[in-house]
């Protein structure tokens, strides 16, 4: 156990982890020549595209250093704030961080939020300074930031390059100096704790784990903390690029177990895997269960498909576990499910991983948060309300609460007034200002969640010339004055665009849904009104004019009475198939409502 070193990376998007862990992977020959890619890790098409990391990647490698040989446990984590998630996970399974930060962008709120998980849990950070083959690095400006972050001597800091492999050898070795080695007894009962798990239609659910103390054998029956169930472990082994089997992975080591297990509920991340014949006392301390940020309604085209989608959302959860769904049902889409998302990427990510992985295609309703109601004849019992139509009559609701989150804004000095602007416009309060340096500004906000939900991020990008990082977690809820928001199409309630929005926005949000959906919903036979209203109070309306025949096209001359019989009988056919007639409102008009600002 002592040649044994457990250790993830963590930084803000987009800093070059990927890349780093690439090089450490080709310095450790755990990767051929031949079948280096950029990204090795990243085994999903839509990270490859957009250039970042989704899933975090465990991997072993072996490493010689002073004569002995070591084996290194490396776990590639995600930057973006929507998948912390999976880097609290990596650092549960970890002894060691490599903390990297971008020589030319200096530290951002991502890198302080996954520094302080890391602390959390007793980690040895090792600072790196990355991309400093950039001519726009500032090497010691970004030293100094580290510095005072966590209070390193200057000799710590290891300067790095992920393109051109500089300091690869100096990071292998601080790996191994400074990282402990993982602690454990080989001769206590088995206790192992699942950090991770994927699906495999071949083999079933393939479950990654940590061995805290014991020998998981190939063979031996284990048992699941959660479920209690025992199972055969049929194949154990390690993770290089590809499943390596082995007779036994022994305490302080990561590996993976195929049990032949085939229901999705059995396997949950955070669990504890022990011996059926000799089980130890306690489950492993894992890690909090995830709670969900944004909800939207995820539902199948064809009602047909719903099971279809169901067991698509089972396979995709395994791979991804803070996906939280439950079923629901809506008057304009049919069956569906209500899910959790922990933000709008993540969200899109999801939408995008059942098209391609499971060939579902789905309508995806507006996201929105959950709400605490309370009733005035009991104020004490606290209702959850995570879908507007779920709210009771506003009669009987003595207050409602909503969720508030601290944000962090990091950004350059010039940029401040018009985030300022942005953030007190999305019902924000000013909380704190700090100079990190002469020209970046960290600056700290609280406001409703809700708010973040639709356009904050891309607009607080549009404004900061794409050089402000955010960073946010929740505080709590707070009474606000909100009302819901119905919007009608030819008199009939759409559920599915309801929103639950603070009065003094209700008017204007209205307004532009309706002028969205005008130029959004193809023209009928008839006239199409939209409506937004407020309980029994129309706030907006726009109008689909009909597309019309010319009835009056034949006749040519003649007494006037004619082309007026003609449309009189026109006019009554058309408010006939108003009576009778529905509006299908097509997917574009559902994400539409989310760029109302483009």
């Amino acid at each position: 156990m002592k040649n044994i070193r457990n250790f993830c990376i963590i930084a803000h998007i987009d800093h070059g982890k990927s890349t780093l862990a690439d090089r450490l992977l080709q310095a450790t020959n755990t990767i051929s020549e031949r079948d280096m890619q950029d990204q090795a890790l990243d085994d999903m098409d839509i990270e490859r595209e957009r250039g970042i990391t989704i899933k975090s990647h465990a991997i072993q490698m072996a490493y010689q250093f002073q004569e002995q040989d070591y084996v290194l446990n490396l776990i590639d984590t995600p930057g973006h704030v929507d998948f912390s998630y999976e880097v609290s996970r990596s650092i549960a399974a970890c002894e060691g961080a490599l903390l990297i930060v971008d020589a030319s962008q200096g530290i951002e709120a991502q890198t302080i939020s996954n520094l302080y998980l890391a602390l959390e849990h007793d980690l040895e950070i090792i600072p790196i300074l990355n991309k400093m083959d950039l001519p726009s690095a500032m090497p010691e400006e970004v030293a100094d930031q580290i510095i005072d972050l966590i209070g390193c001597k200057p000799t710590d800091i290891i300067p790095a390059s992920g393109k051109t492999g500089l300091g690869v050898d100096q990071i292998l070795e601080a790996v191994i100096t400074r990282i402990p080695a993982p602690k454990g007894d080989e001769s206590a009962p088995l206790q192992a704790m699942i950090f991770d798990s994927v699906f495999n239609s071949f083999r079933g659910i393939i479950a990654y784990f940590r061995v805290h103390n014991g020998i998981m054998k190939k063979g031996q029956k284990v048992r699941f903390f959660n479920t209690g169930k025992d199972y055969n472990a049929d194949e154990v082994g390690i993770l290089k690029m590809d499943l390596v089997p082995k007779q036994e992975v022994k305490a302080g080591d990561v590996g993976y177990i195929i049990s032949g297990i085939k229901a999705a509920n059995e396997v949950k991340v955070g669990d504890t895997i022990t011996s059926a014949e000799k089980p130890c006392e306690s489950a492993v301390k894992g890690f909090e269960d995830v709670k969900p940020m944004v909800f939207a309604g995820i539902y199948p085209v064809d009602t047909e498909d719903y099971e279809e989608l169901r067991f698509s959302m089972e396979k995709l959860k395994l791979n991804d576990s803070s996906l939280v769904f439950e079923p629901e049902s809506s008057a304009a889409l049919g069956f569906g499910f209500r899910c959790g998302f922990l933000g709008m990427l993540h969200m899109e990510i999801i939408q995008e991983r059942l098209e391609r992985e499971f060939n579902m295609t789905v309508i995806t309703t507006v996201p929105n948060v959950s709400y605490h109601t309370y009733m005035k004849r009991d104020s004490l019992t606290c209702l959850m309300v995570n879908n507007p139509s779920e709210l009771p009559d506003l009669a009987g609701v003595d207050r409602i609460e909503e969720p508030y989150i601290k944000a962090q804004v990091i950004t350059k000095s010039e940029f401040v007034g018009s985030i300022m602007t942005l953030c007190i416009e999305k019902r924000g309060e000013l909380k704190n200002q700090v100079y990190l340096t002469q020209d970046r500004v960290e600056i700290t906000f609280e406001m409703p969640l809700a708010e973040i939900v639709f356009d904050f991020y891309d607009r607080l990008k549009t404004v900061s010339k794409g050089y402000a990082s955010f960073d946010y977690h929740p505080v709590g809820y707070r009474e606000s004055d909100l009302v819901k928001m119905d919007l009608l199409l030819n008199g009939e309630q759409v559920d599915a665009l309801s929103a639950l929005v603070h009065r003094g926005n209700a008017f204007d949000l209205g307004k532009k849904i309706c002028i969205k959906l005008r130029e959004l919903i193809p023209r009928q036979q008839f006239e199409i009104p939209i409506q937004a209203a407020v309980g029994a109070k129309i706030i907006a309306r726009e109008t689909i004019k009909a597309l019309r025949k010319d009835v009056t096209a034949k006749c040519y001359g003649g007494d006037i009475t004619r082309k007026r019989k003609l449309l009189e009988k026109q006019k009554a056919g058309k408010k006939r198939m108003r009576q009778v007639g529905r509006v299908e409102v097509p997917q574009e008009a559902f994400l539409a409502v989310l760029k109302l600002n483009d």
